[in-house]
């Protein structure tokens, strides 16, 4: 095997792994980490094994790719479920935290954020917040997506323009603690992606949220 074509299955195996975690997670079990390094590893195999000119080489592939797969999943897998226990710790019950294995999403909802009709971020939240931007601060390598949601009361476009509106307001907070603005994109969903029925007050007030969506790099 050439040096050239050794480092050709490395960057492969190393370009599949980086996306390679995924798992259902929970606090501080790790679940993430191991799930990322088992699909990591099969994942730096196949790359390794597609790289190889003959068994012998495929087979020597196949154990560079594993190893490589195995350490990124594991690495992205223990960073999320170290950033979500973390979270869990510092933040109120009214803050939802899901760690999917690729991200996690910090769900608030829009009555402890905003008054009615309102774009601008209650007191109470700002506490919620700044502890969340200490966290991103302390994570560098991520990029998040503040994304607003409401119910379907009242026109959609209203809904659309405010649910933008409220999720800038995010992340206008969110930078003035310290958040490069250019690791945060705001992205209103008016009332597109409900999570409950919007025929019942307590569904509506569950559609109205904001979601952090934080996705290591």
């Amino acid at each position: 095997m050439t040096i050239t074509r050794l480092n050709m299955t490395v960057a492969a195996a190393a370009l599949l792994l980086t996306t390679a975690c995924a798992g259902t997670g929970g606090p501080n079990d790790n679940q993430n980490a191991a799930s990322g390094a088992l699909i990591g590893a099969g994942l730096g195999a196949i790359a390794g094994v597609a790289a190889g000119d003959d068994d012998q080489e495929r087979r020597r592939n196949a154990l560079i790719g594993g190893a490589l797969g195995a350490a990124a999943g594991a690495g992205v897998g223990n960073v999320l479920d170290r950033q979500e226990q973390e979270l869990r710790n510092a933040l109120g019950n009214n803050v939802g935290i899901v760690n999917n294995g690729n991200n996690l999403i910090v769900t608030l909802p829009q009555d402890i954020l905003f008054a009615t009709n309102s774009t601008a971020v209650s007191a109470s939240a700002q506490g919620d917040l700044n502890t969340l931007a200490r966290s991103i601060q302390a994570y560098p390598n991520s990029t998040v997506n503040v994304i607003g949601h409401t119910d379907d009361v009242g026109a959609a476009a209203f809904n659309q323009d405010l649910s933008q509106r409220r999720a800038q307001a995010v992340s206008n907070v969110l930078i003035n603690a310290g958040v490069s603005p250019a690791r945060i994109r705001s992205i209103g969903r008016g009332e597109d992606q409900p999570i409950a029925t919007n025929l019942t007050p307590a569904g509506r007030q569950q559609n109205r949220r904001v979601e952090i969506v934080i996705t290591p790099n």
